[in-house]
């Protein structure tokens, strides 16, 4: 029975995808001299709307994966999305980083690089234009994008709070040939 369970487990680790962002070594000065450490940003995400931002710090580099991979698989938080993209442009600080995130119609990808593509494309979104502004570390940078899409709120909770249907505070592109004749 031992056997049987092996599958299982690695099914589920196949089912997330995870992304090492970022190494980095990090010194803490001692006595002694300075002790030299690993320091991860690990991406992961079920390309379903959840995705989760982990750091993990270790003398060697496989163990600090592997503590960042934990980290972000615990704070994994849902994404509202709208079909392959995001419902309304959003702006998040965190640090000295700034993302500003931006909804686009099919066909456009995802326009974006460094921490921010890998958070968006994690959590499953397929066409967003994004910038960023401010700090490029990639820590605060992916922080910034994951505060950024948690701040997205769901075009359906939109409408019923408005009293609207949601065909009127959905993207135009999904609205059908409304566009043109506005």
């Amino acid at each position: 029975m031992g056997r049987r369970r092996e599958p299982r487990t690695v099914e589920e680790h196949d089912e997330l995808d995870e992304r090492v962002l970022d190494i980095k070594r990090v010194a803490k000065v001692i006595k002694g001299g300075r002790r030299f450490a690993f320091r991860t940003v690990v991406i992961v995400g079920d390309n379903r709307g959840n995705v989760g931002v982990g750091t993990g710090k270790a003398r060697g580099v496989p163990e600090a994966i592997r503590k960042g991979t934990d980290r972000a698989r615990r704070n994994m938080q849902h994404v509202a999305l709208v079909g392959t993209t995001i419902a309304h442009p959003v702006t998040a600080r965190y640090g000295g980083a700034e993302v500003m995130l931006r909804p686009a119609s099919p066909g456009t990808g995802v326009i974006a690089g460094g921490a921010v593509r890998a958070v968006c494309e994690a959590a499953g979104i397929k066409d967003v234009l994004t910038k960023s502004k401010g700090s490029a570390n990639m820590l605060n940078v992916a922080r910034a994008t994951l505060l950024g899409l948690t701040q997205l709120q769901d075009m359906h909770e939109v409408a019923r709070h408005r009293g609207k249907d949601v065909s009127e505070v959905a993207p135009f592109w999904l609205r059908g040939g409304e566009r043109g004749a506005e």
